[in-house]
């Protein structure tokens, strides 16, 4: 391995290493502050993370995270901010919902139906606040944070009984997906199932791997994401860019409730999650948008999700993974920009030296040259 390709890893592995352990530090302080071991936490987590039924759960809620990181990370790339992946994932679970319990297809259509249905949905979602800033200069950030509250109210109106909502007890629902619809999971025997849509999140992360390293879309966008002048002046139209980038970003966001919706409550209700395309935004950083490093970090969101109920009857407060998160989210921010810096001086540093080093060599080449003239 070249000394660059060896600078490159040690920068991209020491800013997830450098948050987590400031994230542990960090919460660490916060138990001893409120008179709690700073250790046993971490000991009771680690042990539930041994269980099998808890190990199905995290592969499950790791794959809902993965496919939202993947959302982000598409927009991260291009340099835009889309913070609009929870309303787009569930305005599109929604729709691809209320498709499923009202068109009755085989199996092998229905499936592919509300997959579509789902990317259409989040792709058209996302894709008004890119058309907005690419021809209004309206900021992605504004405009997917504005697009996630009118989602809401979306959602709302179609749960309402005269249009698609189906009431059941307190809770609205769409009602139930007809059966060719599900997608059955892999079954763990005492442990559970596995979403059987774990596979479209391995999918989408090779894919995206594909796309962003492999195709000239992938180059075009990379280099938009670095310098949309510099792309510009190559020929790639920095609007199309931007537009493309977001719809790409919508449609696989529109994916991120599929696994749960497909695999297991088969109908969208007041219990389908929220929030996930919020946690997407801290995965994607964690990983610094590699497809690798998403998965780690969606693994690691999961275990904490899935591994803090037992804090309660431990005596602690399962509120100390949600504080672990959002320090994980702080952390990386700082130590990303910290490990930058750290870059920079270090190619300064040799770029110098290597300045240094041909001014002496030109120095002795003209000291020779003298000398064999005399």
């Amino acid at each position: 391995m070249k000394k660059f390709d060896k600078e490159r890893l040690l920068l991209g592995v020491a800013g997830p290493v450098i948050a987590l352990v400031v994230a542990v530090a960090l919460t660490s302080i916060v138990l001893l502050a409120s008179g709690k071991s700073p250790i046993e936490p971490y000991t009771i987590m680690f042990q539930q993370a041994t269980y099998s039924d808890i190990q199905v759960l995290i592969i499950n809620q790791a794959s809902l995270y993965y496919i939202a990181a993947l959302a982000v990370a598409i927009g991260f790339r291009m340099n835009l901010f889309n913070i609009g992946v929870d309303g787009q994932y569930q305005l599109a679970a929604m729709m691809a919902a209320i498709v499923g319990a009202h068109v009755a297809l085989p199996a092998v259509l229905q499936v592919p139906l509300l997959m579509v249905t789902a990317i259409c949905t989040g792709a058209f979602w996302a894709g008004i606040a890119g058309v907005l800033k690419v021809t209004r200069g309206v900021s992605e950030v504004v405009a997917t944070i504005m697009l996630n509250a009118i989602a809401t109210s979306v959602i709302a109106y179609l749960w309402l009984p005269d249009v698609f909502g189906v009431k059941l007890g307190n809770n609205n629902t769409t009602g139930e997906m007809h059966k060719s619809g599900w997608v059955p999971g892999f079954n763990m025997g005492d442990a559970g199932e596995i979403y059987g849509l774990v596979i479209l999140a391995v999918v989408l992360g090779i894919g995206y791997w594909i796309v962003l390293n492999r195709t000239r879309f992938g180059f075009d966008l990379r280099a938009s994401g670095a310098s949309e002048s510099a792309a510009a002046a190559s020929g790639v139209d920095p609007k199309r860019m931007v537009l493309t980038a977001m719809l790409l970003s919508g449609g696989i966001a529109g994916l991120a409730g599929l696994p749960i919706l497909l695999g297991d409550t088969h109908t969208y209700s007041l219990n389908f999650p929220t929030g996930i395309g919020f946690l997407g935004i801290g995965i994607a950083l964690l990983g610094r948008n590699s497809p690798v490093g998403i998965a780690f970090a969606a693994l690691l969101w999961a275990w904490l999700d899935k591994a803090s109920p037992e804090l309660d009857f431990h005596g602690y407060d399962k509120e100390i993974a949600v504080i672990m998160q959002g320090l994980i989210v702080i952390a990386v921010v700082v130590s990303y920009e910290a490990v930058r810096e750290w870059g920079l001086r270090r190619q300064q540093r040799r770029v110098g030296a290597e300045i240094a080093a041909g001014n002496v060599l030109g120095a002795t080449d003209n000291t020779q040259k003298e000398v064999a003239g005399q």
